[in-house]
């Protein structure tokens, strides 16, 4: 047994530094991570450390660092064709994590190629070189056509101290919301929230006086403090929650936002949901003033995220993914 264990913990992963947040989890699964950074097209050269810390047992490289590696790795984690074909002359399994719908890929990027072009590319090409995909939800997994694999993130509630609420203000976390606003219907969001002082944090240049949190810690205080937190998005463009709502969740906040088929919020449990902007600033005004009632709607949200978004059941599932993707490695080279 101790000899099994030992060599499950030399195992190393290589993966692509993109969604830090995403990439930390990884942290969870007992395996060593040699993380790429310095890649093109970033907003930072290395790893954000504003976002996660850099994962325990992990170290930063170069892709040319990687492509020229002599570690054999366990199995290659890419986020995107290009890092697919950044490490396609390396000889170990790959797997593709699909974070967006393809739609809303195509509408941020404002691509010249057409969606369903992307999907046929992506398709094609995991086939080629007996790659497997794996979503972080249905609908992002039916977007692209592929859904044998969903594997949602997930949040360790440990993490995050107890809510105190003291701050009477929304809060609201995203990365470069100007090139997002249909995907995150900022319409709604700000007729929703006209007048209710609310908190936007991230990475956000062109936006005036929204910063980014110093780091992972600081961005757990401002959790604490906050007295609600903000999640709209376009149901056919993206989910009714994403990673830092589920902080929120975990931290203990109630969640408001619109009407959404894959909200895990419980309206008028865990918090309020509705697609009448005046409504929803009702509510909005409702636990600005009443923080005992968002005290206990906040620790149903967590109660919510414990029981939903475990860290056990994200190192299950992605056990399982990365040994797909293995299993359709080794058939690909078989069948050569």
């Amino acid at each position: 047994m101790r000899k099994q264990e030992a060599q499950t913990h030399k195992r190393t992963l290589l993966v692509f530094s993109c969604h830090e947040a995403w990439v930390y989890q990884l942290g969870v699964l007992g395996y060593e991570l040699d993380i790429i950074i310095g890649l093109k097209g970033r907003y930072k050269e290395t790893w954000d450390e504003q976002i996660r810390p850099v994962p325990p047992n992990s170290r930063l490289l170069t892709l040319p660092e990687a492509q020229q590696s002599q570690t054999r790795y366990y199995c290659i984690i890419t986020h995107n064709v290009t890092d697919l074909l950044d490490i396609k002359h390396r000889p170990e399994p790959r797997l593709m994590v699909i974070h967006s719908t393809l739609e809303g890929r195509a509408l941020e990027e404002k691509s010249d190629v057409t969606p369903q072009m992307m999907k046929e590319t992506l398709h094609t090409y995991l086939k080629l070189v007996g790659g497997h995909a794996v979503a972080v939800s249905m609908l992002k997994g039916k977007s692209w056509g592929f859904t044998e694999d969903i594997v949602p993130f997930a949040v360790n509630a440990d993490d995050y101290p107890p809510y105190s609420g003291e701050t009477s203000c929304g809060l609201r976390i995203c990365n470069f919301i100007e090139s997002r606003k249909t995907i995150l219907l900022w319409d709604f969001y700000e007729k929703a929230f006209d007048g209710i002082p609310v908190r936007l944090v991230g990475h956000n240049p062109n936006m005036r006086g929204v910063r980014a949190a110093n780091n992972w810690d600081h961005l757990k205080r401002i959790l604490q403090s906050h007295r609600f937190y903000i999640h709209t998005a376009n149901p056919e463009l993206e989910d009714g929650y994403n990673m830092a709502t589920l902080e929120a969740m975990a931290a203990g906040l109630p969640i408001l936002g619109n009407r959404h088929p894959a909200s895990p919020i419980e309206h008028g449990i865990s918090g309020f949901l509705s697609d009448d902007p005046a409504e929803l600033r009702k509510y909005a005004r409702m636990l600005l003033e009443d923080k005992i009632l968002a005290t206990i709607m906040g620790k149903e949200a967590r109660k919510t995220a414990i029981e939903r978004f475990s860290m056990t059941g994200f190192k299950e599932a992605f056990l399982r993914s990365i040994e797909t993707a293995r299993q359709k490695w080794k058939r690909r080279k078989i069948n050569r």
